[in-house]
């Protein structure tokens, strides 16, 4: 089968290798599409994602959907945790210490022909799915638990600081659930259309111009209930920690570059804000396909650019110019 591997900052080779051999639990899956995400360009970029090193060639790729033996189109949830820790028996699968992730540090991912993975992982999709839509479904969990981790209450005033896909499902998803005002912000101009589309009541340019500026020119004296973060960047961060009204919740999505997230004690402290760092989801993926089965959200037009797998390097450099928005990399069944 053809696979793509990492070798370093910049390289990625296709290899042939054999066939995963099944263990105890697990099926065999071809894959049909393969998101690339904000953190596979991390790897891309960089080697590795915070403390997280490339050690080995990697098979990057968590945003996955394929067929099954028997012909059943499945999402693949990246995230195998142990099922026996504390944490894993509190509920919180996420927060699982030893938990593997696909395309993540010694674990290959989806970029790949075949896969063999837990069958408890793999969630059937209904008919009219296509395998993208099912690869969609993991960004879209953590639109969810994000969402979920901020206690948004109906009626509240939202920003989202990154319109990226995540930032674009959090939008969806935050006028799904009555939203007032939804403020969003990007350095990117199409970037800030895609948030128009998606429902947003105010989209901000900020490549020159702050965030504080704009929004306190359009609305005096208004700040906003809750702020997503989903840009991995300072300056979004510095926006959302000015923007959020005293008593506010900042919730920090996005992955910073330099593993650093800075805050101003000050300013934190005397509004009495609380932030919230999201890792990963959880327990997302049924209400996630219902979500999209009933056509709530739409996580097709966030899909700006299908390209089949051997073109893969092509995909990768397309993301990292960050041209639109999604780019999906496709199978044939």
């Amino acid at each position: 089968m053809k696979v793509l591997r990492l070798h370093s900052a910049g390289k990625l080779q296709f290899h042939e290798e054999k066939e995963p051999h099944l263990l105890s639990g697990q099926k065999l899956v071809k894959l049909g599409a393969v998101g690339i995400c904000g953190s596979d360009l991390h790897w891309f970029n960089s080697s590795g994602i915070g403390d997280a090193k490339l050690q080995n060639p990697l098979v990057l790729g968590h945003e996955m959907a394929g067929w099954t033996e028997d012909g059943q189109l499945v999402a693949i949830d990246p995230s195998v945790p142990c099922g026996k820790c504390d944490y894993c028996l509190e509920g919180n699968p996420n927060l699982c210490p030893t938990q593997r992730f696909a395309g993540h540090a010694g674990e290959d991912g989806g970029s790949r022909e075949y896969m063999a993975w837990p069958s408890d992982c793999l969630f059937p999709l209904p008919e009219g799915f296509t395998a993208s839509d099912g690869a969609m479904l993991e960004p879209l969990g953590v639109a969810m638990y994000a969402l979920q981790l901020s206690n948004f209450q109906i009626g509240d005033s939202v920003g989202v600081f990154g319109c990226g896909p995540i930032g674009l499902l959090i939008i969806q998803l935050a006028r799904l659930a009555g939203a007032s005002q939804i403020i969003a912000t990007d350095v990117l101009q199409h970037r800030v259309n895609a948030a128009i589309a998606n429902g947003v009541d105010q989209s901000y340019f900020v490549k020159d111009i702050s965030a504080e500026n704009q929004f306190q020119d359009s609305f005096p004296g208004k700040q906003l209930d809750v702020v997503f973060e989903v840009a991995g960047d300072q300056d979004a961060v510095n926006s959302a920690l000015a923007l959020v009204k005293p008593g506010g919740k900042v919730i920090l999505v996005g992955i910073p570059a330099n593993d650093r997230t800075e805050v101003s004690a000050s300013l934190v402290r005397r509004k009495g804000l609380a932030l919230q760092w999201v890792r990963r989801m959880k327990h997302t993926y049924p209400r996630s396909i219902e979500l999209v089965k009933q056509g709530l959200v739409d996580v097709r037009t966030i899909v700006s650019h299908h390209l089949p797998f051997d073109q893969a390097e092509e995909a990768f450099l397309i993301a990292q110019r960050r041209e639109g928005l999604k780019v999906m990399l496709t199978f044939n069944k």
